[in-house]
């Protein structure tokens, strides 16, 4: 189930570097975060919903991706995003 445009709108507020940014890194890894979170706990009740995993093992590598380049673009926005939305290192 896609992210409702609410919730969607609410993520882009909080995350976006200017007015009308939309596609910036720090974005797309917020907007994943949230769906990876949706798809997580869907996969707890439906163990055996194979496909869906394998699209929530494709975001988690996309935000991987897109944290990489983040870290090695500018640290101090890559350190930002992690401690705003609570993932690791």
């Amino acid at each position: 189930m896609p992210l409702s445009a609410e919730k969607k709108a609410e993520i882009l507020d909080s995350h976006r570097r200017h007015e009308g940014d939309s596609g910036s890194a720090e974005v797309q890894v917020a907007l994943l975060t949230e769906r990876i979170t949706q798809l997580t706990e869907h996969l707890k009740t439906h163990k055996k919903d194979h496909s869906s995993r394998r699209g929530l093992l494709k975001m988690v590598g996309k935000r991987s991706s897109l944290l990489k380049y983040l870290a090695h673009r500018n640290r101090d926005r890559y350190l930002a995003t992690i401690g705003k939305l609570g993932l690791r290192k």
